[in-house]
């Protein structure tokens, strides 16, 4: 089954074509004008798709190697996400399917995260598992039990693991995206450096709005004695704040890996990037005897290589008639 597959949730434009799990093409047009203003602006997200869509949906194709004709079936993020962003990609995608009379299949942009381990060549994670989904906007523990059978068991009450990067990398006067500023900075630092609290719910949920406090009441007390503190310890705030996140959460997953018995574990999202969360998870997996699934970088942030992997996963679908559908930005799980 051929299906090509668009991802338009936020700032990236992406076009893929599967055939079946096998990626055919995997195209993506970035966006560069958010860095200047330190986050994502919708509107100029929007706009950049509309301009990116169809060049990126031309150089898929030819990139696979396939015509029009050749596609069984159509797949796009339908949720969450930005509002603009996604209508421009909906709407095209829903339209040219519609065209074509073929199958449309709505993706929701999470579930999508969680299905790239099964892209070849894999292995993919076996079932039950569980997924430890961490991006800029969602931190989710997830007990994937089947394929229709997604079950999460601990999310964050308040920031997202990925914004608590943004934020710290702001404070400290780090270009955005900050993640992985963050990440190049914090490997020459002290993760001992700053004693940050490591905020454990007793409901085993996350929270990580702390962070960001505890970061900025430190540089508030360095730079009243020191000008230079930020100067000077960049690195050393960087891989201190690093450290916590990652404890925060490997132990959250360990401990509910302890608790239901599963020993096979997979990372998804976009900080399944961030190459300290990737070595923790590989190390405490070989210490608790864990099968550890981690995607390949191309397949951690925004792709639609995984969107076409939920679309083939879920089909047929059971809605029975998606047209009527449109794109929703809050999207529940």
């Amino acid at each position: 089954m051929r299906i090509l597959a668009v991802e338009s949730s936020c700032d990236d434009t992406g076009v893929a074509v599967l055939e079946d799990f096998v990626v055919r093409s995997n195209c993506i047009a970035s966006q560069e004008i958010h860095s200047r203003y330190g986050g994502v602006v919708p509107e100029l997200a929007g706009r950049a798709h509309v301009v990116h869509l169809v060049p990126t949906w031309d150089a898929a194709l030819e990139a696979a190697g396939l015509r029009a004709e050749d596609i069984d079936a159509v797949a796009c993020t339908r949720g969450p996400g930005l509002q603009g962003s996604l209508t421009v990609g909906f709407a095209f995608a829903k339209a040219w399917a519609w065209s074509r009379s073929l199958p449309f299949l709505p993706v929701n942009h999470l579930h999508a995260h969680i299905w790239s381990h099964f892209l070849e060549p894999g292995p993919a994670p076996v079932f039950p598992f569980l997924c430890l989904l961490v991006s800029g906007g969602h931190t989710l523990l997830v007990e994937v039990r089947g394929p229709d059978a997604l079950l999460p068991v601990a999310t964050t009450l308040d920031d997202a693991a990925g914004e608590a990067f943004d934020k710290v990398a702001k404070l400290l006067g780090l270009p955005y995206p900050g993640g992985p500023e963050v990440e190049r900075a914090a490997a020459g630092g002290d993760p001992q450096f700053l004693p940050l609290t490591r905020t454990r719910l007793a409901d085993g949920n996350f929270s990580f709005s702390g962070m960001k406090t505890q970061v900025l009441h430190a540089l508030q007390r360095g730079m009243a004695t020191d000008p230079r503190f930020i100067e000077r310890h960049r690195s050393d705030v960087c891989a201190s704040v690093q450290a916590a996140l990652v404890d925060v959460l490997t132990d959250r997953l360990e401990r509910h890996a302890r608790e239901s018995g599963i020993r096979t574990v997979a990372l998804a999202g976009g900080v399944s990037a961030n190459t300290a969360l990737r070595n923790r998870l590989l190390e405490r997996g070989a210490a608790l005897g864990w099968q550890v699934h981690i995607p390949p970088l191309s397949y951690c942030t925004d792709n639609a290589a995984m969107v076409g992997a939920a679309a083939r996963m879920a089909y047929p679908p059971r809605e029975a008639s998606p047209w009527g559908l449109g794109p929703d930005p809050r999207l529940p799980f």
